[in-house]
Protein backbone atom coordinates (compact mmCIF):
# COMPACT_ATOMS: atom_id res chain seq x y z
CA UNK A 1 0.00 0.00 0.00
CA UNK A 2 1.40 3.35 -0.96
CA UNK A 3 2.48 5.38 1.82
CA UNK A 4 0.75 8.41 1.27
CA UNK A 5 -2.86 8.73 1.00
CA UNK A 6 -2.54 11.12 -1.79
CA UNK A 7 -0.72 8.79 -3.78
CA UNK A 8 -2.99 6.02 -3.40
CA UNK A 9 -6.42 8.15 -4.74
CA UNK A 10 -3.99 9.17 -8.12
CA UNK A 11 -2.92 5.41 -8.29
CA UNK A 12 -6.80 4.19 -7.76
CA UNK A 13 -7.92 7.20 -10.33
CA UNK A 14 -5.44 5.50 -12.66
CA UNK A 15 -6.33 2.65 -12.66
CA UNK A 16 -10.19 3.09 -13.32
CA UNK A 17 -8.79 5.25 -16.38
CA UNK A 18 -6.95 2.67 -17.70
CA UNK A 19 -10.14 -0.01 -17.16
CA UNK A 20 -12.58 2.81 -18.58
CA UNK A 21 -10.31 3.07 -21.66
CA UNK A 22 -9.85 -1.08 -22.29
CA UNK A 23 -14.00 -0.69 -22.62
CA UNK A 24 -13.94 1.61 -25.52
CA UNK A 25 -13.48 0.66 -29.14
CA UNK A 26 -9.52 1.20 -30.54
CA UNK A 27 -9.32 4.45 -31.87
CA UNK A 28 -7.74 4.66 -35.11
CA UNK A 29 -4.34 5.41 -35.94
CA UNK A 30 -3.88 8.88 -37.89
CA UNK A 31 -0.96 10.14 -39.60
CA UNK A 32 -1.12 13.62 -40.65
CA UNK A 33 1.47 13.60 -43.56
CA UNK A 34 1.29 11.83 -46.69
CA UNK A 35 -1.60 11.25 -50.08
CA UNK A 36 -4.31 9.16 -48.56
CA UNK A 37 -7.00 7.76 -50.45
CA UNK A 38 -10.16 9.66 -49.26
CA UNK A 39 -13.38 7.45 -48.42
CA UNK A 40 -15.70 6.59 -51.65
CA UNK A 41 -18.43 9.16 -52.33
CA UNK A 42 -21.96 7.84 -52.71
CA UNK A 43 -21.89 6.08 -56.44
CA UNK A 44 -23.61 9.08 -59.33
CA UNK A 45 -25.67 7.60 -61.95
CA UNK A 46 -23.38 6.67 -64.37
CA UNK A 47 -23.52 8.82 -67.86
CA UNK A 48 -24.72 7.10 -70.46
CA UNK A 49 -22.66 7.20 -74.10
CA UNK A 50 -25.01 8.94 -75.88
CA UNK A 51 -24.93 7.45 -80.36
CA UNK A 52 -27.50 9.12 -82.57
CA UNK A 53 -28.51 7.20 -85.77
CA UNK A 54 -30.80 8.60 -88.38
CA UNK A 55 -33.81 5.72 -89.47
CA UNK A 56 -32.19 3.81 -92.09
CA UNK A 57 -34.60 1.00 -92.31
CA UNK A 58 -37.17 1.63 -89.92
CA UNK A 59 -37.07 2.36 -86.25
CA UNK A 60 -37.61 -1.76 -85.60
CA UNK A 61 -34.86 -2.31 -88.00
CA UNK A 62 -32.12 0.01 -87.10
CA UNK A 63 -32.45 -1.13 -83.61
CA UNK A 64 -32.22 -4.87 -83.89
CA UNK A 65 -29.01 -3.89 -86.45
CA UNK A 66 -27.45 -1.60 -83.80
CA UNK A 67 -27.99 -2.97 -80.84
CA UNK A 68 -25.29 -6.26 -81.00
CA UNK A 69 -22.77 -2.57 -81.28
CA UNK A 70 -23.78 -0.55 -78.83
CA UNK A 71 -24.08 -3.84 -76.53
CA UNK A 72 -20.42 -4.57 -77.48
CA UNK A 73 -19.39 -1.22 -76.86
CA UNK A 74 -21.09 -0.90 -73.40
CA UNK A 75 -19.33 -3.89 -72.11
CA UNK A 76 -16.00 -2.60 -73.42
CA UNK A 77 -16.45 0.61 -71.76
CA UNK A 78 -18.18 0.01 -68.79
CA UNK A 79 -21.03 1.97 -69.24
CA UNK A 80 -24.53 1.89 -70.60
CA UNK A 81 -25.05 3.07 -73.98
CA UNK A 82 -28.28 5.20 -75.18
CA UNK A 83 -29.22 4.73 -78.81
CA UNK A 84 -30.76 8.10 -80.01
CA UNK A 85 -32.95 7.66 -83.27
CA UNK A 86 -33.72 10.75 -85.43
CA UNK A 87 -35.79 10.63 -88.72
CA UNK A 88 -33.29 13.09 -90.26
CA UNK A 89 -29.36 13.49 -90.82
CA UNK A 90 -30.08 17.07 -90.40
CA UNK A 91 -31.33 16.08 -86.50
CA UNK A 92 -28.31 14.01 -86.30
CA UNK A 93 -26.30 16.54 -86.80
CA UNK A 94 -27.90 18.93 -84.56
CA UNK A 95 -27.75 16.84 -81.63
CA UNK A 96 -23.78 16.14 -82.45
CA UNK A 97 -23.75 20.16 -82.57
CA UNK A 98 -25.43 20.95 -79.36
CA UNK A 99 -23.51 18.55 -77.56
CA UNK A 100 -26.64 16.63 -76.83
CA UNK A 101 -25.20 13.28 -78.47
CA UNK A 102 -21.47 11.56 -78.41
CA UNK A 103 -21.07 9.71 -81.65
CA UNK A 104 -23.05 9.40 -84.60
CA UNK A 105 -23.76 7.34 -87.84
CA UNK A 106 -23.89 9.68 -90.73
CA UNK A 107 -24.19 10.27 -94.84
CA UNK A 108 -21.12 11.41 -96.08
CA UNK A 109 -23.07 15.13 -97.39
CA UNK A 110 -24.13 15.32 -93.19
CA UNK A 111 -20.17 14.80 -92.22
CA UNK A 112 -19.62 17.41 -94.83
CA UNK A 113 -22.07 19.43 -93.62
CA UNK A 114 -21.18 19.31 -89.56
CA UNK A 115 -17.11 19.25 -90.36
CA UNK A 116 -17.75 22.93 -92.42
CA UNK A 117 -20.70 23.94 -89.95
CA UNK A 118 -19.26 22.89 -86.47
CA UNK A 119 -16.55 20.83 -86.01
CA UNK A 120 -17.88 17.45 -86.39
CA UNK A 121 -15.28 14.99 -86.73
CA UNK A 122 -14.67 11.72 -88.17
CA UNK A 123 -13.95 8.50 -86.02
CA UNK A 124 -14.16 5.27 -88.46
CA UNK A 125 -15.48 4.11 -91.52
CA UNK A 126 -17.21 1.14 -92.38
CA UNK A 127 -15.13 -1.46 -94.84
CA UNK A 128 -17.87 -3.53 -96.78
CA UNK A 129 -17.18 -6.49 -98.66
CA UNK A 130 -13.39 -5.55 -98.67
CA UNK A 131 -13.89 -2.17 -100.19
CA UNK A 132 -13.86 1.20 -98.09
CA UNK A 133 -16.67 2.18 -100.28
CA UNK A 134 -20.18 1.93 -100.89
CA UNK A 135 -22.63 2.26 -103.87
CA UNK A 136 -25.76 3.97 -105.11
CA UNK A 137 -28.46 1.32 -106.43
CA UNK A 138 -30.85 3.21 -108.82
CA UNK A 139 -33.93 1.36 -108.42
CA UNK A 140 -37.61 0.46 -109.80
CA UNK A 141 -40.20 -1.64 -109.71
CA UNK A 142 -39.50 -5.16 -111.00
CA UNK A 143 -42.30 -4.75 -113.59
CA UNK A 144 -40.75 -1.63 -114.86
CA UNK A 145 -39.43 -1.45 -118.31
CA UNK A 146 -37.37 1.36 -117.25
CA UNK A 147 -33.22 0.62 -117.99
CA UNK A 148 -31.51 3.91 -116.88
CA UNK A 149 -32.29 7.53 -114.94
CA UNK A 150 -33.03 8.40 -119.07
CA UNK A 151 -36.40 6.25 -118.92
CA UNK A 152 -37.58 7.95 -115.61
CA UNK A 153 -38.34 10.91 -117.03
CA UNK A 154 -41.63 12.36 -116.63
CA UNK A 155 -42.12 9.82 -113.72
CA UNK A 156 -42.56 10.34 -109.70
CA UNK A 157 -39.06 9.98 -107.97
CA UNK A 158 -38.41 9.22 -104.43
CA UNK A 159 -35.29 11.09 -102.61
CA UNK A 160 -33.90 9.70 -99.39
CA UNK A 161 -32.89 12.41 -97.05
CA UNK A 162 -32.46 16.16 -97.32
CA UNK A 163 -28.61 15.33 -96.34
CA UNK A 164 -27.84 12.50 -98.12
CA UNK A 165 -25.58 11.69 -100.69
CA UNK A 166 -26.74 8.74 -102.52
CA UNK A 167 -30.14 9.12 -101.97
CA UNK A 168 -30.46 12.56 -103.24
CA UNK A 169 -27.28 14.20 -104.67
CA UNK A 170 -26.32 11.41 -106.29
CA UNK A 171 -29.60 10.79 -108.64
CA UNK A 172 -29.76 14.32 -109.33
CA UNK A 173 -26.20 13.88 -110.81
CA UNK A 174 -27.68 11.39 -113.02
CA UNK A 175 -30.26 13.73 -114.09
CA UNK A 176 -28.24 16.68 -114.88
CA UNK A 177 -26.00 14.32 -116.35
CA UNK A 178 -28.46 14.22 -119.40
CA UNK A 179 -28.89 17.66 -119.55
CA UNK A 180 -31.90 18.09 -116.79
CA UNK A 181 -32.62 20.00 -113.92
CA UNK A 182 -34.85 17.41 -111.38
CA UNK A 183 -37.78 19.88 -111.08
CA UNK A 184 -38.21 19.73 -114.90
CA UNK A 185 -37.09 15.98 -115.84
CA UNK A 186 -39.59 14.39 -113.11
CA UNK A 187 -43.04 14.94 -112.83
CA UNK A 188 -42.74 14.57 -109.33
CA UNK A 189 -40.46 14.23 -106.07
CA UNK A 190 -41.08 13.30 -102.41
CA UNK A 191 -38.94 12.36 -99.30
CA UNK A 192 -39.21 9.39 -97.70
CA UNK A 193 -36.57 10.01 -95.00
CA UNK A 194 -35.75 6.20 -94.88
CA UNK A 195 -33.96 4.31 -97.62
CA UNK A 196 -35.95 1.14 -96.62
CA UNK A 197 -38.76 3.31 -96.80
CA UNK A 198 -37.95 4.74 -100.80
CA UNK A 199 -37.74 0.90 -101.50
CA UNK A 200 -41.21 0.37 -99.89
CA UNK A 201 -42.46 3.60 -102.33
CA UNK A 202 -40.43 2.01 -105.31
CA UNK A 203 -42.08 -1.55 -104.43
CA UNK A 204 -45.55 -0.45 -103.87
CA UNK A 205 -45.91 0.80 -106.80
CA UNK A 206 -45.90 4.77 -104.86
CA UNK A 207 -42.60 5.76 -107.25
CA UNK A 208 -41.21 5.05 -110.47
CA UNK A 209 -37.57 5.24 -108.84
CA UNK A 210 -35.54 5.64 -105.89
CA UNK A 211 -31.92 5.44 -105.03
CA UNK A 212 -30.61 3.86 -101.97
CA UNK A 213 -27.01 2.39 -100.78
CA UNK A 214 -26.06 -0.97 -101.72
CA UNK A 215 -25.28 -1.51 -97.44
CA UNK A 216 -29.45 -0.22 -97.05
CA UNK A 217 -30.41 -2.24 -99.54
CA UNK A 218 -28.89 -5.93 -98.15
CA UNK A 219 -29.83 -5.08 -94.74
CA UNK A 220 -33.34 -4.74 -96.01
CA UNK A 221 -33.29 -7.89 -97.46
CA UNK A 222 -31.83 -9.70 -94.27
CA UNK A 223 -35.12 -7.94 -92.91
CA UNK A 224 -37.65 -8.36 -95.40
CA UNK A 225 -36.29 -10.49 -98.53
CA UNK A 226 -39.61 -10.58 -100.05
CA UNK A 227 -39.49 -6.56 -100.24
CA UNK A 228 -36.67 -6.77 -102.57
CA UNK A 229 -38.28 -9.47 -104.99
CA UNK A 230 -40.59 -6.57 -105.92
CA UNK A 231 -38.05 -3.92 -107.00
CA UNK A 232 -35.35 -4.15 -109.32
CA UNK A 233 -31.94 -2.84 -109.74
CA UNK A 234 -30.84 -1.17 -113.34
CA UNK A 235 -27.86 0.94 -112.38
CA UNK A 236 -24.87 0.87 -109.92
CA UNK A 237 -22.86 3.71 -109.25
CA UNK A 238 -19.06 4.15 -109.43
CA UNK A 239 -17.63 3.39 -105.40
CA UNK A 240 -18.29 6.13 -103.43
CA UNK A 241 -16.94 7.48 -99.91
CA UNK A 242 -18.27 4.95 -97.13
CA UNK A 243 -20.72 6.78 -94.78
CA UNK A 244 -18.84 7.49 -91.62
CA UNK A 245 -18.80 7.29 -87.86
CA UNK A 246 -18.52 10.47 -86.51
CA UNK A 247 -17.91 12.69 -83.04
CA UNK A 248 -19.06 15.63 -82.09
CA UNK A 249 -16.91 18.66 -81.06
CA UNK A 250 -17.47 18.52 -77.38
CA UNK A 251 -15.72 15.15 -76.85
CA UNK A 252 -12.91 14.59 -75.09
CA UNK A 253 -9.80 13.37 -76.79
CA UNK A 254 -9.51 10.14 -74.36
CA UNK A 255 -13.02 9.32 -75.13
CA UNK A 256 -12.55 9.68 -79.05
CA UNK A 257 -9.40 7.63 -78.43
CA UNK A 258 -11.27 4.89 -76.72
CA UNK A 259 -14.52 4.64 -79.13
CA UNK A 260 -11.52 4.35 -81.99
CA UNK A 261 -9.89 1.71 -80.36
CA UNK A 262 -12.82 -0.08 -79.96
CA UNK A 263 -14.42 0.34 -83.45
CA UNK A 264 -11.04 -0.97 -85.32
CA UNK A 265 -10.64 -3.88 -82.70
CA UNK A 266 -14.24 -5.13 -83.30
CA UNK A 267 -13.20 -7.81 -85.69
CA UNK A 268 -10.56 -9.31 -83.35
CA UNK A 269 -13.79 -10.96 -81.30
CA UNK A 270 -16.89 -13.29 -81.96
CA UNK A 271 -19.00 -10.90 -80.51
CA UNK A 272 -18.09 -8.19 -82.29
CA UNK A 273 -17.78 -9.89 -85.50
CA UNK A 274 -21.24 -10.84 -84.74
CA UNK A 275 -21.71 -7.21 -83.98
CA UNK A 276 -20.23 -5.74 -87.34
CA UNK A 277 -22.56 -9.00 -89.27
CA UNK A 278 -25.99 -7.65 -87.95
CA UNK A 279 -24.92 -4.34 -89.84
CA UNK A 280 -23.57 -5.97 -92.86
CA UNK A 281 -20.11 -4.65 -92.66
CA UNK A 282 -16.45 -6.44 -92.50
CA UNK A 283 -14.59 -4.39 -89.81
CA UNK A 284 -14.06 -0.18 -89.02
CA UNK A 285 -11.52 1.34 -90.40
CA UNK A 286 -9.52 4.96 -90.10
CA UNK A 287 -10.72 7.29 -92.50
CA UNK A 288 -9.07 10.75 -93.24
CA UNK A 289 -11.09 14.31 -94.54
CA UNK A 290 -9.45 14.17 -97.84
CA UNK A 291 -11.35 10.70 -98.64
CA UNK A 292 -14.99 13.14 -99.06
CA UNK A 293 -13.34 15.28 -101.33
CA UNK A 294 -14.68 13.76 -104.09
CA UNK A 295 -18.16 13.89 -102.71
CA UNK A 296 -17.35 17.44 -101.85
CA UNK A 297 -16.94 19.03 -105.37
CA UNK A 298 -19.86 17.05 -106.71
CA UNK A 299 -21.82 18.61 -104.30
CA UNK A 300 -20.57 22.54 -104.48
CA UNK A 301 -22.45 22.01 -108.06
CA UNK A 302 -25.94 20.47 -106.55
CA UNK A 303 -26.01 21.97 -102.96
CA UNK A 304 -26.83 26.16 -103.45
Amino acid sequence: MSRHPLHAMLNLAAGLIVIACAAQPTAPYIRLNGDWPVSPQPTRSIVPLRVAVAIVISLKGDVESYSPLLDCLSARLGRPVEMMQRRTFAEVNDLLRDGKADMAFVSSSAYIAGHRDFGMQLLVAPQISGKLADYAYLIVPASSSARGMADLQGKVFAFDDPLSYVGRDYPILLVRRLGYEPEIFFARTFFTYGQDDSIHAVAGGLADGAVVSRLAYDLTAQHDPTLLARVRIIHQSEPLAAAPVVVGPQVRPQLRAELYDLLVTLDQNDSGRAALQALGLDRFVPIDDSAYDGTRQIEQGIRP
